[in-house]
């Protein structure tokens, strides 16, 4: 909590407190009378209910706009466990911003600046707070003109991700014409996938490949991480993931959003308990191994696919995709509903389907068969059509490859021996991918497609 400090009181007389008193309402009367503009109150608050966006949200009711809404009992919070996350907020005009107060949630930052930028590029820095506690920090004396207004969290207080109740920023709109405004990016941000992953093996043997699509994710260096299940093989035993998945893997873990495959559910322990330990509430963020959370403009949706039996499950999505704002929907789970790999297509998925479908889902992730490949925007009875799911299986994360076996009807392309990942990039209207090999090669592009 930000302090401002004072001098401490000075003991006076008690004639001399009434000449002191007499003589300062005199000056006050006087200002008064001669410059009564400049007994205006502090400057205003210029950003209650305007545009604001973030690099993240956590979940539905933790959007952007909650920190700037005037209601100390709403707030934004942006996705647990990932450095640097940022929230801002288009003033509307350029203004000389003079104080900017904030109103941290138990999830704080420790670390973090507060930026001023004129075009929504390129920032300068106003207030710079490197052991923040928590509370409220209140920051006056600023000097800054500019329209937008950034606070860049480096370095959290918590476990969790960054929340703000509330952000007021105070001061003069200067009333000129506002420079144009480059559109804010938080739509444009690349995320690594991969199903399928670690082998019972170490970088100590060569044939090994999850160490090196762990080292290309890693070079990749995106906003997050996806996995599609079968994380750890072949049981998916703690100590297995502790063994082999922690070794490779395991080093992006605070920023990997993983799902259960079916080896999760084979752990002696009990299904997924091996999965839960080791993941924690990184895979049961909202208390169940199927979860939904925001980046940009896109909703993400991580499910279970070995309980799509589960009506618990099948309501709680028909909520979620009911509940979200975004303009782009992506889903991710285990078994694919078409492939053409050893498993082939897999009926599991299609109720899970129809309620994306009907949503006007975008994109759907699988893994489960050992290969890669994509498919043409398609509905869930495989008839081509543009307003279509596009299906990627992406199952090359480590695991011995599947061949080829029957191709399906809207497979566009395939690739089975080849390991590697998926590198996804998103704007906050489209999508594309690479499928990109260990090597660093790109062995296939996908095309750009416009979210429904």
């Amino acid at each position: 909590m930000r302090l401002n400090a004072s001098a401490p009181p000075r003991r006076t007389t008690p004639s001399l407190l009434v000449a002191t008193l007499a003589a300062v309402l005199l000056l006050v009367g006087g200002l008064l009378v001669l410059a009564p503009d400049r007994a205006a109150a502090a400057d205003p608050l210029l950003s209650r209910g305007r545009p604001a966006t973030s690099s993240s949200v956590e979940d539905t009711g933790f959007e952007p706009a909650r920190a700037f809404d005037g209601d100390p009992a709403t707030r934004w919070a942006s996705a647990e466990g990932s450095d640097p996350q940022w929230l801002r907020v288009d003033l509307g005009t350029t203004a000389s911003v003079s104080r900017v107060r904030l109103n941290w949630e138990v999830a704080y930052a420790k670390a973090y600046r507060v930026e001023i930028s004129a075009d929504g590029t390129n920032w300068t820095i106003l207030a710079t707070e490197t052991a923040g506690n928590g509370g409220t920090d209140d920051w006056t004396g600023l000097s800054g003109k500019g329209r937008h207004v950034r606070v860049y969290g480096t370095a959290r207080g918590t476990p969790y991700g960054y929340s703000l109740y509330e952000v007021e920023v105070y001061g003069t709109p200067d009333g000129t014409t506002p420079p144009p405004t480059t559109p804010p990016t938080t739509g444009a941000f690349t995320v690594v996938a991969a199903g399928d992953i670690a082998a019972q093996c170490t970088a100590s043997s060569s044939s090994c490949a999850h160490p090196r699509t762990a080292a290309q994710a890693q070079r990749i260096n995106p906003a997050f991480y996806l996995t599609m299940g079968d994380n750890q093989y072949d049981d998916a035993r703690l100590s297995d993931y502790r063994n082999y998945y922690d070794k490779t893997w395991g080093a992006f873990k605070a920023k990997t959003r993983p799902v259960p495959g079916n080896h999760e559910t084979y752990d002696p322990a009990g299904p997924l308990a091996g999965y839960k330990s080791y993941f924690g509430a990184i895979a049961y963020p909202q208390g169940k191994p199927y979860y939904s959370y925001d980046h940009g403009n896109w909703h993400f949706v991580a499910l279970d696919s070995n309980s799509f039996d589960d009506p618990a499950q099948i309501q709680w999505l028909k909520d979620d995709l009911a509940r979200t704002t975004k303009g782009c929907v992506a889903a991710y789970f285990h078994h694919p509903l078409y492939s053409s790999g050893g498993h082939g297509n897999d009926p599991v998925s299609e109720p899970v389907w129809r309620i994306l479908y009907a949503a006007k889902a975008d994109l759907v992730l699988n893994g489960h068969d050992h290969h890669y490949e994509r498919f043409a925007p398609q509905d869930p009875d495989g008839r081509a059509t543009p307003d279509g799911i596009v299906e990627i299986v992406g199952g090359m994360g480590g695991a011995e490859p599947y061949p080829i076996e029957t191709v399906q009807p809207n497979s566009q392309k395939r690739i089975s021996g080849p390991y590697g990942v998926l590198k996804l990039d998103f704007t906050d209207t489209t999508y594309t991918w690479q499928y990109v090999g260990t090597d660093g090669q790109v062995k296939d592009t996908g095309p750009t497609y416009s979210c429904h």
